[in-house]
């Protein structure tokens, strides 16, 4: 069987998948959630409830702030608290919607059987709007209002719906124990994404490193009769799973800089959105839960739980027997591109896919030397660009010729930093240059 792979750059870190065994288990639900209103791209969504509200589970709590915005639904049943500032994962102000929990009663015409609905929908429409309802947004980690990628701009035409389930980052099994024991509701989720851009083709793209995952998938499509829905299988390269990597594979088109998937007739969406798109549409069930790898050579109790959203990380850690002395790092997501916990009583929101524990040995930096000018985060980057020259030209703070060397199409996957001999902290570097080169395109916009 042949295996695809992107043209330019990536890395081929060690998988790691440790937890790859462990099936997707319920976590008892916490006695208080904090659910953000900030938890996707865009403009935070507004509070429709009121402290003092009684509220079930699926129940809409926030409305959408702008065009690229979601609905939120509460993930408990329960009693409002409190509309306030929390911390985040980041330790930054977000204003939270903090529910007691009574019981576990759920909101009017939810269907919460395990019976599978296949039969899909006519109206491309109806599908997007259903989708819109129930909040959907990308679990692959952008999370980018679903509805709204669904609806390209005037002049734009999806030729394929592309269906990420590489999970090329170390670590991570959510979406490997979701194909497995979630297949036909992805698969279901595949046809009605590929109805909802006018009935395109589609590919569910799978890492070889996941043999049971395709093997399943492929008899899954075979069992459910749907036509032009696709498996292929994908080499193990780091970054597979990345929008602009994954559609060069898939599609051999590569997406200009600055542009849109949707500008080579690609959409893409993550497998855990999939089945949100099948929950959303075929169950009118919104995304009040998502799976949740919590990893770790250190971490004694490795998991995959299916976690209401709000729930405090400390919660789920404690859980699972408590944070262990070695574990130095909490990251949240994996080695690669996840983000450090600043906060352990930061609650999950909807794109939270893991918890990473690392020790000391695992997560401190070799001092950084000078560049040897051997070209291999060059080499590395699937963006092709040239890091150790965005890096000498952000820490001079030129942020012009930052932009002139393309530091807005930075992915921020980390393989210049995981390539580079002389240690030198590029990711670090870029990440600034990039920051200050998308303020000043996003004000020039405006004028």
């Amino acid at each position: 069987m042949s295996k695809h792979t992107f043209s330019i750059g990536g890395v081929h870190p060690h998988d790691n998948k440790i937890s790859r065994e462990c099936p997707i288990t319920p976590l008892p639900i916490a006695p208080t959630v904090y659910i953000s209103v900030a938890q996707h791209i865009g403009a935070p969504s507004v509070p429709c409830v009121a402290v003092g509200d009684k509220v079930k589970v699926g129940q809409v709590i926030a409305e959408p702030g702008g065009f690229v915005g979601a609905f939120i639904h509460s993930s408990v049943s329960g009693t409002v608290k409190s509309i306030a500032p929390r911390a985040d994962l980041a330790g930054r102000a977000t204003t939270h919607i903090e529910i007691a929990v009574e019981g576990d009663e759920w909101a009017d015409g939810i269907d919460t059987t395990d019976t599978l609905v296949t039969t899909i929908p006519e109206d491309p429409k109806a599908i997007v709007e259903k989708i819109k309802l129930g909040g959907v947004v990308g679990l692959g980690g952008a999370t980018f209002p679903t509805h709204v990628k669904l609806s390209p701009p005037p002049g734009s035409k999806c030729e394929r719906v592309i269906i990420n389930g590489c999970e090329c980052e170390p670590y991570l099994t959510s979406d490997f124990r979701t194909l497995l024991e979630k297949g036909e509701q992805v698969v279901v989720g595949a046809a009605l994404l590929k109805k909802a851009m006018g009935d395109v083709p589609c590919t569910i793209a799978i890492e070889e490193n996941k043999p049971e995952a395709i093997a399943h998938i492929q008899d899954v499509i075979a069992k459910l009769g749907y036509q032009g829905i696709e498996v292929m299988v994908m080499k193990m390269m780091y970054p597979q799973g990345g929008e602009k990597q994954l559609i060069d594979a898939v599609m051999h088109r590569q997406v200009g800089s600055g542009a849109l998937p949707i500008s080579v007739g690609a959409v893409v969406q993550n497998v855990a959105t999939a089945l949100a798109v099948y929950d959303a549409v075929q169950k009118n069930k919104p995304i009040v839960d998502n799976s949740v790898t919590v990893t770790g050579e250190c971490f004694p109790k490795q998991a995959n739980l299916l976690v209401r959203v709000g729930t405090p990380l400390r919660y789920i850690l404690d859980y699972l027997g408590g944070v262990p002395e070695e574990a130095a790092k909490i990251i949240s997501g994996g080695p690669m591109m996840g983000r450090a916990v600043a906060n352990l009583d930061a609650a999950t929101v909807k794109g939270t896919g893991a918890l990473l524990l690392l020790t000391e040995k695992q997560t401190k930096r070799a001092p950084a030397t000078q560049c040897i000018r051997c070209g291999k985060c060059a080499d590395a980057c699937p963006m092709g660009l040239e890091p150790f020259l965005l890096n000498k030209l952000s820490k001079a703070a030129d942020w012009d010729a930052c932009e002139a060397n393309a530091a807005q199409d930075c992915i921020e996957c980390g393989c210049c930093l995981y390539s580079c001999p002389a240690h030198i902290p590029l990711l670090d570097n870029i990440r600034v240059g990039k920051g200050f080169v998308l303020s000043a395109i996003r004000a020039r916009a405006k004028k």
